[in-house]
């Protein structure tokens, strides 16, 4: 796996959770305060998590994961805040996986 296949995930997961806070902000002033639209910050946020989605896929099948850690991955990915706890242990897995594949390749 090569950390490029991470950095996409990481920054992904990144921009998601902030675009999901954003649109939970949207949604409490609308419908709590009856301001605001959230048509565009929906939209946006609809195409960034299918980005997500995408780049959470190719990490976890490049990384083997079984498929119930996908789900939880992107599960994470739907829940306000919850990308800011599971990301930096998914990038810790990750990372010791590419540490591991480059000793095997130095090796060989």
């Amino acid at each position: 796996m090569k950390q490029t296949v991470l950095t996409r995930y990481r920054v992904m997961a990144y921009i998601t959770a902030v675009w999901l806070l954003i649109f939970t902000g949207a949604i409490i002033l609308k419908y709590g305060f009856e301001t605001g639209d959230t048509m565009l910050i929906s939209q946006v946020h609809g195409v960034l998590f299918i980005v997500y989605v995408i780049f959470a896929f190719d990490l976890g099948s490049k990384a083997k994961w079984p498929f119930g850690k996908l789900l939880w991955v992107l599960a994470a990915g739907c829940i306000p805040v919850a990308s800011f706890f599971v990301e930096p242990k998914i990038t810790r897995e990750a990372r010791a996986l590419i540490t591991d594949s480059g000793k095997v390749t130095a090796q060989a």
